[in-house]
C-alpha cells in the first residue's frame, strides 16, 4: 500500500471523514469558488454566511476550489487536508454529513 493511501486512511479514521465526505468537500469548494459554474451573471454572490459557512473558511474554500476548479472531487484526502486551515478543518468536520447538500442549493450546476 502506497504511503499516500495509508495517510489519506489515518486522516479518514482519525476526523470520521469518508472518502465521499472529501469529494463532497472538493464540489463544495469548487462552488464557492465559482458559485455561477463559469457563467458570469447566473449568480451573483451567494450569502455565504446566511448558509452558516464562516468568512475564514470561505476564502480557504474559495482557494481551494479555485486550485481544483476544472478537476473531478476525487482528490486524495491527504491533499485536500493539508490545503485546509484548522477552522477549515473544523467546520468540515461537524459538517460532514451535509456537505453535499451545498451542491443542491447550485440545480443548474449539479452535473451528476
Amino acid at each position: 500500500m502506497a504511503a499516500g493511501s495509508d495517510k489519506s486512511r489515518e486522516i479518514q479514521d482519525i476526523t470520521g471523514l469518508s472518502a465521499t465526505n472529501f469529494a463532497d468537500l472538493v464540489r463544495t469548494a469548487q462552488l464557492i469558488s465559482d458559485p455561477g459554474g463559469g457563467v458570469s451573471g447566473k449568480i451573483s454572490q451567494p450569502d455565504w454566511e446566511g448558509l452558516e459557512i464562516p468568512p475564514g473558511v470561505v476564502e480557504n474554500l474559495k482557494a481551494l476550489g479555485s486550485k481544483y476548479q476544472y478537476e473531478l472531487p476525487h482528490i486524495e484526502p491527504e491533499i485536500v487536508w493539508e490545503q485546509l486551515t484548522p477552522e477549515s478543518r473544523s467546520w468540515v468536520i461537524e459538517n460532514k454529513n451535509i456537505l453535499w447538500e451545498f451542491e443542491e442549493l447550485f440545480p443548474p450546476l449539479d452535473e451528476d
